[in-house]
């Protein structure tokens, strides 16, 4: 009785209850192996060449099931779900990234505060030729619009850069607007005699010339904004700050240092963007020139 099965030991009846647990295990595997076929059916008619093969793949596992049982389930199911993620409609997760870069629109925040200082300019002059442009209290709302205009200039680009805001009408707004009320203010003070014209055509020739040579070199790259030029750009505003109020006393004195600082910083700053310019329009050409060398050999 060693070498006999068990089944065999335990007669007719022992066969036929072994044969009755072997049936549901068969039954189940078949089963499994025609629903996996069925998704795998299902993964070719929805999926393009990648869903053909996952296909492929799970007719494999479907043969599989239907001799070991029922293992071939998860693994049609899952080339019907590859298959469909590769009919070309895209995923629910696609939707969402294209969602989040399509909010970035003319009207956000920082492109409002941009849209803020183009308005503050004509209110500047305003306010700072009222009455003959002398008057203590039109000065302080004219000092208080350029203030406004200054700090808003600070805020609408880390805004634009931090949450993806950046917009065409942006990248051609907020410069004009910068260059527009440091324009008005530093032409009223000229006018009305607080500030010689000669600082007045350093400061805006110096900014016109360096907007200009940006774009003559945008060509072969972007000069970036260095930590001079920020500096530069905050003095220039105390300054005119100072300028704009009716300051006496040492004040008046200080505000003249302040002014003559960012003079300097005007010009020193723009000797090193010109000296950038030229560097980067000779590594641009090198480079194009070694480019156009390779393709040739």
């Amino acid at each position: 009785m060693t070498g006999v099965p068990a089944s065999a030991a335990g007669g007719p009846s022992g066969a036929r209850r072994a044969a009755a647990g072997a049936a549901p295990g068969k039954v189940l595997g078949a089963s499994a192996g025609r629903s996996a076929a069925r998704s795998a059916e299902g993964g070719t008619a929805g999926a393009g060449q990648g869903g053909a093969a996952e296909a492929a793949g799970a007719r494999q596992a479907a043969a599989a099931g239907a001799d070991g049982g029922g293992a071939a389930v998860g693994d049609g199911s899952e080339g019907a779900v590859v298959g469909a993620q590769d009919d070309g409609k895209p995923a629910r997760g696609a939707k969402l990234a294209a969602a989040a870069v399509n909010q970035a629109s003319v009207w956000n925040v920082a492109n409002l505060l941009t849209m803020l200082r183009l308005i503050l300019v004509p209110a500047f002059v305003a306010l700072m030729l009222a009455d003959g442009g002398y008057d203590p209290a039109w000065r302080a709302l004219a000092w208080a619009a350029f203030a406004i205009a200054m700090i808003t200039d600070l805020f609408d680009g880390h805004l634009a850069r931090t949450y993806n805001l950046v917009t065409d009408f942006g990248k051609i707004a907020d410069p004009i607007a910068d260059k527009a009320i440091m324009g008005a203010a530093l032409i009223c003070l000229s006018a009305l005699g607080d500030l010689p014209w000669w600082v007045t055509g350093v400061i805006l020739g110096r900014e016109l010339g360096i907007t200009l040579l940006r774009f003559l070199v945008i060509r072969y790259g972007v000069i970036p904004a260095s930590r001079g030029g920020k500096l530069k750009t905050l003095t220039q505003g105390v300054a005119v700050g100072m300028y704009v109020l009716a300051l006496t006393g040492w004040l008046a004195t200080l505000r003249f240092w302040v002014m003559a600082a960012a003079v300097v910083l005007t010009v020193v700053t723009g000797l090193d963007y010109v000296k950038q310019a030229i560097v980067l329009r000779r590594q641009g050409i090198a480079e194009r020139k070694a480019a156009l060398e390779e393709t040739e050999a």
